[in-house]
């Protein structure tokens, strides 16, 4: 299993989540996250006066999957959250060693 965290832009969220859930993703977690790479931030102008928004609005998802559904999962985030412009976000995969289901105790695949 791995576990698949995407930082995208917010307003890509409702495209990225329609386009995992075309390639069989049924869970996801979704976060309201702040920050910043190349990116940098930018200013703004409020009341007359010029100040610096050093970290930007994004969303994070997390997904777990089996290994056999990341790569789709990858590609399906890919395409729908890709602007071509920077601050498209980042996709981090990492290795899960247990997921238990909590209310029926289920572990390892059965319980995604």
């Amino acid at each position: 299993m791995k576990k698949i965290e995407a930082v995208i832009k917010p307003f890509k969220l409702d495209e990225v989540k329609e386009a995992l859930q075309e390639v069989g993703v049924q869970g996801l977690s979704v976060i309201e996250v702040k920050g910043f790479g190349r990116q940098k931030g930018h200013t703004e102008l409020y009341r007359g006066a010029e100040y610096v928004v050093d970290f930007l609005p994004k969303v994070k998802i997390e997904i777990v999957l089996d290994d056999d559904m990341v790569e789709s999962a990858i590609e399906a985030i890919v395409s729908a959250a890709k602007t071509e412009k920077i601050g498209d976000g980042k996709i981090f995969v990492t290795p899960v060693e247990q997921t238990i289901r909590i209310r029926t105790g289920e572990t390892g695949s059965d319980a995604l």
